[in-house]
């Protein structure tokens, strides 16, 4: 039974949705706005720092996923029920679509309209290294399988890191990030790939099913596996 003093279901929703607002506008303004004078630091850092403060902002509301790969993580430990999966995951894609809507008008100031495809998640002749769909899928399953170990273990009850999670999870993705902007423009993140896929045109959505699939089933093997592997609940 929930605690009467528990946020509600609406006030969860929102933060969910202003959180991977915050995550894609951090990211993907990053890569569309600045990346080609910093490089890939300024992106993943984009992102780090963009959920490092929306979990410390709204995570006590929601849990802080902004991540349907995460709400999955979660519900397979047994840290949320299954039946608030889908409402989590509705509230995250919306707030990525806004956020890319945003990041859209903003670019279009320029009077051209701002490269979504070159910032969306691909492999093959999308890859910005070339790597191919089975190096894809390896790097994206394996990073979001260690990136959703590590947000179960620094928030675990008893955890010694528990005030500083958001600051671990937020430096562990920004290092993800560092590996995987070469090889796939870094997913792990479901809401994150629909976002930018939705204005990258006919290409990007063609090799969205990767980014919306692969990450989840890392999330869920990282869920299911955690008590087994780490003797934690």
């Amino acid at each position: 039974m929930a605690d009467a003093s528990s946020p509600s279901m609406l006030s969860r929703l929102i933060a969910e949705t202003f959180g991977t607002f915050m995550l894609v506008f951090g990211v993907i303004g990053a890569a569309l706005f600045i990346s080609s004078a910093t490089g890939p630091l300024a992106v993943a850092l984009g992102v780090g720092l963009a959920v490092m403060v929306s979990a410390y902002a709204v995570g006590h509301i929601s849990g802080g996923h902004f991540n349907p790969a995460v709400s999955f993580g979660a519900a397979a430990a047994g840290r949320m029920p299954w039946k608030d999966v889908a409402p989590y995951l509705g509230a995250q894609f919306v707030g990525g679509l806004l956020a890319a809507a945003v990041l859209f008008v903003i670019g279009s100031g320029t009077g051209t309209s701002p490269d979504f495809g070159a910032v969306s998640n691909g492999f093959g002749a999308l890859s910005p290294g070339g790597f191919d769909v089975v190096a894809v899928v390896v790097a994206e399953f394996v990073a979001t399988l260690l990136f959703v170990w590590v947000i179960l273990g620094v928030t675990a009850p008893g955890s010694t890191t528990a005030g500083f999670a958001p600051l671990a999870i937020g430096l562990a993705l920004t290092m993800f990030h560092l590996v995987l902007i070469p090889v796939s423009n870094a997913s792990l993140n479901p809401a994150r790939s629909l976002a930018t896929a939705a204005f990258g045109g006919p290409d990007a959505l063609a090799q969205l099913w990767v980014f919306l699939l692969v990450p989840v089933l890392g999330g869920l093997v990282a869920g299911v596996s955690f008590k087994a592997v780490f003797g934690r609940k």
